[in-house]
């Protein structure tokens, strides 16, 4: 997936809810609930991958305003 095509925080979070909500789902099959087991866990990686990248700066920003 290149830079470009990479939905924002937002979009991915939006995505792995409706993830979330069809996995709840009784009526789902068990292929389409590994599928989307599958592509939870992608978009939940992403989500953390981001999350992590905003914390550093955050972190960075804090450490430079002390010096």
């Amino acid at each position: 997936m290149s830079k470009e095509e990479q939905p924002s925080f937002e979009e991915a979070l939006k995505k792995l809810e409706t993830v979330v909500r069809k996995l709840e789902d009784d009526q789902v099959s068990l292929e389409e609930s590994v599928n989307l087991f599958e592509e939870g866990t992608r978009l939940s990686a992403y989500c953390s991958s981001i999350l992590e990248k905003a914390e550093l700066r955050i972190e960075k920003v804090n450490a430079q305003n002390e010096e």
